[in-house]
C-alpha cells in the first residue's frame, strides 16, 4: 500500500507544480500588459494623446488619484477629465520626458486585481519654464474589466527625508 500512496503523492506534487508554473507564466504576460498600461498613463502627455490616457483609467466615480499636495486629490473620472482638459491639454503645458524604474507589479490570486509601485521622474514645461518631479514614489491599483486592465487608484508622493536634504544650508542644517 505504501508504494501506491507514494506514487499518488508524487503525481499530485508534479501536477501542482505544473499548475503553479503555468500560473506564473500567465501572470508574467499579464504583468507586461499592466506595465504598458501604467507607462501609458504617464507617457500619454508627450503627444497629448488623451485617448491613450483615458483608455488606461477606470472611467467611473470610483477612480481615485492622490497628488503630493492636498489640492491635487482627484475623486472620480469626470474630475480627472476636467483636470486633463483644463491643465494638461493647455498650450501652457508641455511634457518633455519621463523615466520609470524599480517597477514592482503584483497580482491577486484570482488574477483580476493588480497593484504596483515604482519610482518616477516626470519632466515638463509650464509657460516655458521647466517643471519636474524627481524620485517620485508612484503606487496604484488596477482592475481587469471586460478583459482590459485599467487603473482605479494612483498615488504620487515624495519622501520627506529627501525634502529635508534639499532644504539644508551649506552648514548641513
Amino acid at each position: 500500500m505504501k508504494p501506491i500512496v507514494c506514487l499518488v503523492f508524487v503525481v499530485i506534487l508534479i501536477l501542482t507544480q505544473g499548475s503553479v508554473v503555468m500560473a506564473e507564466e500567465k501572470f508574467e504576460g499579464e504583468k507586461a500588459v499592466i506595465n504598458e498600461v501604467i507607462r501609458n498613463s504617464i507617457g500619454w502627455a508627450l503627444n497629448k494623446d488623451k485617448e491613450l490616457l483615458f483608455g488606461s483609467l477606470a472611467q467611473d466615480e470610483n477612480f481615485f488619484f492622490f497628488n503630493p499636495d492636498k489640492a491635487g486629490t482627484i475623486i472620480g473620472f469626470e474630475a480627472f477629465r476636467d483636470l486633463t482638459e483644463n491643465f494638461f491639454m493647455r498650450e501652457d503645458f508641455k511634457a518633455t520626458g519621463f523615466e520609470v524604474w524599480d517597477m514592482r507589479i503584483n497580482l491577486s490570486r484570482s488574477g483580476g486585481v493588480a497593484w504596483y509601485s515604482a519610482l518616477l521622474n516626470d519632466y515638463g514645461e509650464w509657460q516655458g519654464q521647466p517643471t519636474k518631479w524627481e524620485n517620485t514614489r508612484w503606487t496604484g491599483v488596477l482592475e481587469k474589466r471586460d478583459g482590459r486592465w485599467v487603473i482605479v487608484q494612483m498615488h504620487f508622493s515624495f519622501a520627506c527625508d529627501e525634502k529635508k536634504e534639499e532644504t539644508k544650508d551649506d552648514r548641513g542644517k
